[in-house]
């Protein structure tokens, strides 16, 4: 997996306008703010919708094979039991032991330089600590700059008590070593760290007034459980059949340790999920009597009745690279990482991460995961409810087959099992149930990341270069290259002048005709150069303007046409009112 060098002026510069212009505020920013909690402004809510739009309808209504749901952020506790995020949803966590600062244990890099102790400190107004502090003073760091940065830590973790920084004496200062490459140390603040312990993730809350331990409840930290524990519900009460999915776009919270990347590592964020349910490579082989094998160069572009679960899963692949090139995330801002064994979860089969490549590194988009049926299966056993699933052509195709057809299929299976310490008596009893047309379905889970996949828009999108204007100026043009589907603002209508009540007139009009079928801003302020570089700013791919050709005025052969501008090229050109709506709906859906 590609980390290219970090590109911290272009995400500084990324930063400042999404706040410059609306699309992405600090969360609580008056109070100060809330670490990994972030607002989407008026142009950062259109762009998110457009978002879920757009994979709503690529993994929805373009396809007759899933179904939507829409569940509670606050489920019964047991659903996390029985998921495993109680007992192993967690982090590796260290603390700074002068702050008290929590760090992931694989977020520290490697730092050098002089290993530092003080055995304590004191104010002149009484205040005192009575432990010794262990910091590392870094490479370059002046002794001075790194005594004040001490005092100030000391101050900041001792609050009003301690005084002023400046006036705590740091006691028994020693130089105590050298560390070379080391990861013992907060990266922020220097101390020295603890032992690695786990922290778990979910965010508790109670239900109930109460507010006992027997009211604990937790705010989902993913959306997929419970498409898992509605999954027998969305079974009987549509016409669904295996394969098939349940997707879902929703809110989820994680504790992260370390919320950081702007919005990549939130502590709210929401998620894109679909769990796509499919028959066990064993059903497949006795329906069909094969399981389709991928190799390289497989026409992937319809799926087939004999596809097993490593064709479901490659499909998806191609199905959600796809979806991105749709919106603009083409081959030459994508990466893929095949997890290896030793990176997979327990239950998974394979999983491959869908990576962009931020301006701070190349990092996950997206994770496409053949699960197994290792989530059907841990509801089916904690909640003593049956999920497994009838399917009719497996009955049918297994009442064809002779008792020794059948003996033989239990054969072939137990010498292809993957984990040898399953049974025999387990390959017997699962069978038996396949031969009876029951089986738990297996998963292939695309999970994506509405607000990374939001960040990684903004971030491909974001461009500066040098333009001429018409007088021979150069200027620096700052311009967010959205495709037309995910802009924000589909398209700004302008008047070329503000005092001439019948261009105002016309070009209301064409906002009204517009209007309801997209996002449109009206701006008649200011000249139109300087109207059309605000909409370039904030990503609107095309522009109108009504002048006084449009009113008829010249030779009249332009009459009821509009300038039109598209924001990449700059380039304008007229075109006839009538024709307007259709050109632009053809290019924004």
């Amino acid at each position: 997996m590609s980390k290219p060098p970090a590109n911290d002026s272009r995400m500084e510069k990324l930063v400042s306008l999404c706040k410059r212009r609306g699309i992405i505020f600090q969360s609580s920013e008056i109070y100060g703010g809330i670490g990994g909690f972030w607002d989407y402004g008026p142009l950062g809510a259109e762009l998110k919708r457009n978002l879920r739009d757009t994979w709503w309808r690529a993994m929805t209504r373009e396809r007759d094979d899933v179904v939507g749901l829409d569940a509670t952020i606050i489920m019964h506790p047991a659903v996390w039991k029985a998921s495993g995020h109680v007992d192993t949803f967690a982090d590796m966590m260290r603390e700074c032991t002068v702050t008290n600062k929590r760090v992931r244990a694989d977020h520290v890099d490697p730092q050098s330089g002089s290993v530092m102790l003080f055995t304590g400190a004191k104010a002149p107004n009484g205040w005192g600590l009575e432990r010794g502090l262990t910091l590392l003073m870094r490479q370059g760091e002046h002794i001075e700059s790194f005594r004040k940065r001490v005092r100030l830590l000391v101050a900041q973790n001792a609050g009003a008590a301690a005084g002023k920084p400046e006036e705590i004496e740091l006691l028994g200062e020693e130089r105590v070593g050298v560390a070379e490459g080391s990861v013992d140390f907060h990266p922020e603040t220097g101390g020295a760290l603890n032992e690695a312990r786990p922290f778990n993730l979910m965010l508790r809350t109670y239900v109930g007034p109460t507010a006992t331990e027997n009211d604990v409840a937790y705010l989902r930290p993913e959306t997929a459980q419970a498409i898992f524990a509605q999954f027998k519900n969305v079974c009987d009460s549509t016409r669904v059949k295996v394969p098939f999915g349940i997707g879902q776009i929703g809110k989820a919270f994680r504790n992260e340790v370390t919320p950081k990347n702007f919005t990549f590592r939130s502590r709210e964020f929401e998620q894109m999920e679909l769990e796509f349910f499919i028959k066990p490579d064993e059903a497949v082989k006795l329906i069909h009597g094969r399981v389709a094998s991928w190799s390289e160069g497989t026409d992937l572009s319809e799926p087939k009745p004999d596809w097993g679960w490593e064709m479901w899963h490659r499909y998806w692949v191609a199905q959600r690279t796809a979806y991105y090139a749709s919106i603009g995330l083409g081959a030459d801002v994508l990466d893929y990482y095949w997890q290896s064994k030793a990176d997979l979860a327990h239950y998974a089969r394979a999983c491959v991460d869908i990576l962009y490549r931020f301006p701070f590194g190349t990092d996950e988009l997206e994770g496409i995961a053949a699960r197994g049926s290792f989530d059907l299966t841990q509801h089916q056993v904690h909640s003593g409810k049956q999920l497994e699933y009838f399917d009719e052509e497996l009955k049918a195709a297994c009442d064809a087959m002779s008792g020794e057809q059948k003996k033989a299929f239990i054969e072939e299976t137990y010498t292809a099992r993957t984990r040898p310490e399953i049974t025999r008596e387990e390959i017997e009893a699962v069978c038996a149930k396949l031969f009876k047309g029951l089986y738990i379905p297996h998963v292939i889970e695309p999970s994506a990341g509405l607000d990374r996949l939001a960040l990684a828009i903004l971030a491909s999108a974001y461009d500066e270069e040098e333009v001429t204007d018409e007088k021979g100026k150069s200027e620096t043009r700052t311009v967010l290259r959205f495709h037309p589907r995910v802009a924000p603002v589909k398209v700004g209508v302008f008047p070329l002048l503000k005092n001439k009540p019948e261009l105002v007139a016309k070009a209301k009009e064409i906002v009204a005709l517009l209007r309801p079928h997209m996002s449109v801003f009206y701006d008649e302020t200011a000249a139109i150069g300087r109207r059309y570089r605000r909409q370039d700013e904030i990503g609107t791919p095309f522009g109108v303007t009504i002048d006084f050709e449009t009113l008829g005025e010249g030779d009249g052969t332009q009459k009821d046409t509009v300038t039109l501008r598209e924001r990449d090229s700059m380039s304008q050109r007229r075109i006839p009112i009538p024709e307007l709506l259709p050109f632009l709906l053809g290019k924004i859906l």
